[in-house]
């Protein structure tokens, strides 16, 4: 292709077309003697610093083109002095600043496999020739010429256009003289269509408050990291028998300071940390603290995928949250969303002027019952863009796992259309062949590269080994949301309780399927909004009816075998659904119902962590056995859980409000039983109708078993028994 002359480049200058400012402006050699030239269209005088000090610069268009020619050395970086409405400042010339990305980095990049590209691609603070500044680079390949604005430059895309590397699609500069907080955003120009687009930085690290839209730079790393020791036990963890008791939390409306302003990060850690040791959580899941512009949307309309949502303080801040979390050994599960994402015209959508991060049919890139672009999971450097914000996450953030968002809707070419909306793979099938082959790489990098780490889907369908490995044949994944049974369970409590001897099956049916697949039991916030009511609010009957009702409900929740997830306020009985845009109903505690309920999830939460039979084999089927499970008339369950040494514990469960007294069961071992918990004991405001004086086995066989029990089942309650030592 040949050169461009002079004056054609410099139209392109002038145009903001260039597509290699590079190759004009700087210094260079032409015909045996130096030149340099500048762009500044609003400076008046320009000096040059040579060997011989400052010489000026001529204009060579009154657009603001400066120019320099000599023969004396010039040190590089290239300082000029600049006058401009009667002040001087000196600043170092960005176009000679030679590259600093590598071509293996660009290479990679292309294939898909530069795992860390959000350390390549975004803003980054770096030195090049002894000179402090920011690099930045951006993938676009369909534009003509990409510039970086800012205050900085007046938010003037004439004049930091970036460089293109060839083939990659990416385009970078070093500014120098750049530092912490400048705020940024790409300008792209088409190169099919001429049209000029405004973007923020898909691998920005940080936003401006809303509603600006701009990228803040950012450094990477401040944060002294004090979890050294929880990384080091989470490594060697045996988590597939370990307790796994999740508080899914949104950070925005758990609690709110004076005034009701949102809590720093910070603040959390102080208020949030202690409240999760004492209910005897294990873990919290936070919902997306990805950045995002609407409140409403929770964090599941994501436009800043690198960036820590400003709402509760600033990255570093995120990260002490997530440190104290894990000094005081809690496990921190972020909830993230590779399914879609929203359609504003600022960020990811159609972000070089064509569908780039998504596919361009509409039966493939769009969700219309989500308004929302589908990612285009085929194409490397969008694999590589989630890859990496996958990783970012985990490594920066020393976050301990994933739960993945929709991933039903990825995994099905036809989910939520009609049969002439979508199109079948290459083999005519309604599979996402390249959706899987992501997720798939995804858990081998994620179990790869960060021991002990989680990944979690949330998954509806039939979709056969979702938990298992990827050299078996699965999608890796450790764990996967049990949506089935939350359905039946919530169906089955929902009917009064006279009605509820003719739904039994509804309690026993999820245990043909239980150890299919390793399954988190959960009570999401996606149960409490929308006009689905809260949990309480779901329960039948009078108010002793509901509250005990729902006691029974966490009863069943924390002794059937699965790990086990809440959201925020089910512990306490929350009233109302779910709002976003205010704190939790923290005053219904002073309610003896409502401390019940909170009571009875503390003593929950403590007792599935601490007896090894509810929790060691909940995804084996040792760890269970039905005692009796025939009991519809009466609607009863009763059951075992067992651990890996042998030990168990019996859970019987009575889900009518009729007192049971001398109800026989079988036990599987004679002795003297205690009662470990009675979710009808009065702590909780119940009836306080039970066996608190312990039971004695009989040698009477009963329900396959030689040793029975006589005992008194409380209304609407379930009950846990101990053999005592």
């Amino acid at each position: 292709m040949p050169k461009p002359n002079q004056d054609s480049q410099l139209t392109l200058i002038l145009d903001a077309k260039h597509h290699d400012p590079f190759a004009y402006l700087g210094l260079h050699q032409e015909s045996g003697r130096q030149i340099f030239r500048a762009f500044l269209p609003y400076a008046e005088r320009v000096w040059l610093k040579t060997a011989q000090g400052w010489d000026p610069l001529y204009r060579a268009h009154a657009n603001g083109l400066f120019e320099w020619h000599g023969n004396d050395s010039v040190p590089r970086p290239c300082l000029l002095r600049i006058e401009s409405e009667g002040f001087s400042e000196e600043q170092y010339d960005a176009y000679s600043c030679p590259s600093s990305l590598s071509a293996d980095e660009l290479y990679l990049f292309g294939e898909g496999r530069l795992i860390e590209a959000y350390k390549t691609l975004g803003a980054h603070l770096i030195e090049q020739e002894g000179i402090s500044g920011v690099r930045f680079a951006v993938w676009a390949p369909n534009a003509e010429r990409v510039s970086v604005t800012g205050n900085f430059n007046r938010w003037d895309g004439r004049i930091n256009p970036m460089r293109a590397h060839g083939s990659s699609g990416v385009w970078e500069i070093f500014i120098p003289g750049l530092a912490v907080d400048e705020l940024y955003k790409f300008e792209i120009r088409n190169r099919h269509t001429g049209n000029v687009l405004t973007k923020t930085d898909p691998y920005g690290f940080s936003f401006e408050k809303r509603p600006g839209t701009a990228s803040k730079v950012t450094s990477l790393k401040q944060h002294l990291w004090q979890d050294d020791s929880w990384l080091q036990h989470r490594g060697n963890a045996d988590w597939l028998h370990a307790p796994f008791n999740c508080y899914e939390i949104h950070l925005g409306s758990w609690r709110r300071g004076d005034g009701g302003r949102f809590l720093n990060y910070r603040e959390l850690a102080d208020q949030l940390i202690p409240y999760i040791k004492e209910m005897g959580y294990t873990h919290i899941e936070l919902l997306p603290v990805s950045e995002h512009p609407l409140n409403e949307s929770w964090g599941y309309q994501t436009t800043g995928y690198f960036g820590v949502t400003n709402r509760f303080g600033d990255p570093d801040d995120l990260r002490y949250f997530v440190d104290h979390c894990h000094q005081a050994h809690i496990g921190v599960i972020l909830d993230w969303v590779p399914g879609h994402f929203p359609k504003d015209d600022w960020a990811l959508a159609r972000f070089d002027g064509t569908p780039l991060f998504e596919h361009e049919d509409p039966r493939l890139g769009e969700h219309q019952e989500w308004g929302t672009y589908i990612f285009n999971y085929g194409r490397n450097e969008v694999r590589n863009f989630l890859l990496a914000n996958a990783h970012y996450w985990l490594a920066e953030f020393h976050i301990d796992g994933l739960r993945v968002d929709a991933v039903a809707s990825m995994l099905y070419l036809d989910y939520a259309r009609k049969h002439n909306e979508w199109l079948p793979n290459k083999y005519g099938g309604r599979e996402n062949l390249d959706a899987i082959e992501f997720l798939k790489q995804l858990n081998v990098m994620v179990h790869e590269d960060f021991p002990g780490a989680m990944t979690i889907a949330e998954e509806s369908t039939a979709w056969p080994m979702i938990s298992r490995p990827v050299y078996l044949g699965g999608l890796g994944f450790s764990m996967k949301w049990n949506m089935g049974w939350m359905n039946d369970t919530l169906s089955y409590i929902e009917y009064e309780s006279v009605h509820r001897r003719y739904h039994h099956n509804m309690l026993t049916f999820g245990q043909l399927y239980a150890y299919t697949e390793n399954f988190v039991l959960p009570f999401s916030h996606d149960e409490v909004v929308h006009g689905k009511k809260s949990l309480l609010d779901k329960m039948p009957g009078d108010t002793w009816q509901k509250f005990a009702n729902l006691r029974l409900l966490f009863t069943y929740q924390m002794t059937i075998p699965g790990k086990k997830l809440n959201f925020m306020g089910n512990e306490f009985g929350q009233g109302r659904e779910w709002n976003v845009n205010a704190s939790l109903d923290w005053h219904l505690l002073d309610s003896h119902w409502h401390h019940g309920i909170q009571q009875l999830s503390r003593d929950l939460g403590q007792l599935y962590k601490n007896v090894p039979a509810l929790h060691e084999l909940d995804f084996d089927p040792h760890g269970f056995d039905w005692i009796d499970c025939c009991d519809s008339d009466q609607s009863i369950v009763i059951y075992q859980r067992r651990a890996l040494d042998g030990s168990f514990v019996v859970i019987l469960l009575n889900f009518t409000p009729v007192l049971r007294q001398g109800y026989r069961i079988g036990v599987p071992v004679a002795g003297r039983y205690k009662e470990l918990l009675n979710s009808d004991a009065d702590c909780y405001s119940g009836s306080n109708q039970g066996n608190g004086q312990g039971l004695v086995s009989e040698p009477s066989p009963w329900m396959s078993h030689n040793q029975s029990l006589v005992v008194t089942l409380p209304p609407l309650a379930g009950v846990i028994l101990q053999l005592e030592e």
